[in-house]
């Protein structure tokens, strides 16, 4: 099989042209490359193939083997590799996932992409949707007015929930309890305002979250500081892969969600592991964009 892998802040996947031909046995084949040993090393495998309605459409699976719905990082990955692959020759693109349609700008240099603006879509709070178990929800039956213009007819917005764990590690127990605003890009997202994302125990917590009760798909769960009004810094645990060093649509999220809860402005740097996400919130439209990097480490070709 041949593949190149590729990067968005850290965000490894590993890319497959599948525009010619259908790959089998993908869940198997996406844990087989992505084992970071006696793999290609990743954080999932992403298949791009044919779309009726779209330019291309991604096809990704988590490290796990499990299918998913939308990565913001791998989306702007997929619109470097067709155009500097020659696939295609267009710097606007409309790329499927199983989210939805992404519409994509790209910026060229040299004839190679370097960064990727992405519409994202409009978030979804209401907790039915996103999907979380919430005991109820608000609806806000008034326009939200910005200016003089009518932003939507019926907005929801969900109630933060105070979700509450037990656990135990192998060295000691622990109980904590933990406020949420949950907030969907696409797939599912926690966000949890921490004092400092670095300092928290990730590798305990992030599992809690991913299979706690209340999140019927399980979850992605995003630990944020805020810096100031512009700036967050954020960690990820991604459902299905653990912690990753960048998340395009838990920077989404956590952006969503800081401005939910009056914390920044409109347009926010969110700091990961890996680099930097600028993601701006247009109020009157509904609508999220992120604009970052997109990168080739290598290509190659591997035995399966």
């Amino acid at each position: 099989m041949k593949f190149t892998k590729m990067h968005g802040c850290g965000n490894d996947y590993v890319y497959v042209d599948c525009t010619s031909y259908m790959m089998e046995n993908i869940p198997e084949t996406a844990i087989q490359v992505s084992d970071r040993h006696f793999g290609i090393g990743s954080d999932g495998l992403i298949l791009i193939r044919p779309s009726e309605t779209a330019d291309f459409f991604m096809d990704m699976y988590n490290n796990d083997g499990s299918r998913g719905k939308m990565c913001g990082n791998g989306i702007r990955c997929v619109a470097k590799y067709v155009f500097d692959h020659g696939l295609t020759d267009k710097k606007q693109l409309k790329i499927e996932t199983l989210s939805g349609i992404k519409e994509l700008d790209l910026t060229v240099e040299d004839g190679k992409v370097t960064f990727v603006k992405v519409n994202m879509g409009s978030p979804i709070t209401k907790p039915s949707l996103i999907p979380v178990i919430f005991d109820k929800e608000i609806m806000i039956k008034e326009p939200i007015v910005v200016g003089d213009k009518r932003v939507k007819e019926n907005y929801f917005h969900s109630e933060e929930s105070v979700l509450r764990m037990n656990a135990s590690t192998h060295s000691q127990n622990f109980e904590a309890n933990y406020e949420v605003t949950c907030v969907s890009m696409g797939n599912p997202h926690a966000v949890v305002f921490v004092e400092d994302p670095h300092k928290i125990p990730i590798e305990t917590l992030g599992p809690l979250f991913e299979f706690h009760e209340i999140f019927p798909e399980r979850v992605n769960t995003e630990f944020v500081s805020v810096t100031d009004r512009n700036h967050i810094k954020m960690r990820v645990w991604e459902r299905g892969s653990g912690e990753t060093l960048a998340c395009g649509t838990g920077a989404c999220a956590s952006v969503v969600a800081c401005i939910l809860n009056g914390l920044t402005d409109n347009e926010v740097t969110v700091s990961l592991l890996g680099g930097e996400l600028v993601i701006k919130y247009d109020e009157v439209n509904n609508t999220v964009f992120m604009t970052g990097p997109a990168v080739e480490v290598f290509s190659g070709e591997i035995n399966l």
